[in-house]
């Protein structure tokens, strides 16, 4: 249910994006989702791969350095309304979001919602009792 993502700092020049990507692919390491965010001294691309031992191990070999964080990846239906329903009740049981991000799913009508909670075992209690699909690292394969 929990999935480890990988978040890499970047300096934020030219470059840096593109050699990341590269040692991955150069190393056979599919990239399944991604975000970035910038500061205006470093980017922070997180990232969830295929192999999460063996990108860290390559990129951190590159100099690149990299964070393990858990996360919580969450499928639901691709409509006006769909993340406000997962929002609220996460809100009502006071549980804070670091940040999240989100991607429409190849499967018609459904989009997936990744999450890092700071009390990550009780966002999986409340979404599961929401009756919502967490997502196994398998599963989230299936989906992209």
């Amino acid at each position: 249910m929990k999935l480890q993502q990988l978040s890499l700092f970047l300096e934020n020049r030219p470059g840096q994006l593109s050699e990341a990507c590269r040692i991955l692919a150069e190393n056979d390491i599919n990239m399944l989702t991604l975000t970035l965010a910038d500061t205006q001294q470093f980017g922070v691309l997180r990232v969830i791969v295929s192999d999460v031992q063996r990108a860290r191990q390559t990129l951190e070999e590159a100099g690149i350095m990299v964070q393990i964080a858990e996360v919580i990846a969450v499928e639901v239906p691709n409509e006006p309304g769909g993340l406000a329903r997962v929002l609220d009740p996460l809100e009502a049981h006071d549980l804070d979001i670091e940040y999240m991000y989100a991607f429409a799913s190849r499967h018609k009508g459904r989009a997936v919602l990744v999450f890092r909670f700071r009390d990550t075992d009780a966002a999986v209690q409340v979404l599961k009792q929401l009756q919502l699909t967490v997502l196994r690292e398998h599963q989230l394969t299936d989906l992209v």
